[in-house]
């Protein structure tokens, strides 16, 4: 389970550290890939196989939904780490999320969130924190 946030930066050469309170779930690798709301989505392999068994059930025929599938399959990137546990994020990636410098990665139970502290600064508000949670009820939470 991925809980927390982190705020930090990526190094020149464009690479980004998974802070260290998510390296054990994430040690058999993760695929980055575009998330929603201007975030990537970063998934443990296992998690993402579990998301692409789902996947492989949507119709062909499901224009609409191939969207989706396409947009999300097409953006998954397998990460590989360097010596330092440091991992290169793609530039197409980088540009989606408006990631230059400052990055704040987040927990969200079955994945973690890469978000540039810009985007996420303005995404979460109290404004926003108070709408999101309220729709938590329907939920029975």
């Amino acid at each position: 389970m991925f809980i927390g946030t982190y705020r930090h930066q990526i190094d020149e050469k464009c690479r980004l550290r998974m802070p260290s309170k998510f390296k054990e779930a994430l040690k058999e690798g993760f695929i980055v890939a575009k998330g929603t709301n201007g975030c990537l989505f970063a998934f443990s392999s296992k998690e993402f196989e579990e998301l692409y068994k789902k996947l492989e059930n949507v119709s062909t025929f499901d224009l609409e939904a191939q969207k989706a599938v396409r947009a999300l399959l097409s953006s998954a990137f397998v990460t590989e780490e360097d010596k330092q546990g440091r991992i290169l994020l793609p530039q197409e990636l980088r540009n989606f999320a408006k990631i230059v410098k400052n990055v704040v990665t987040i927990g969200v139970g079955n994945r973690v969130e890469i978000w540039s502290e810009e985007s996420f600064n303005a995404y979460n508000t109290a404004e926003n924190y108070d709408e999101a949670s309220s729709a938590l009820s329907k939920y029975g939470v």
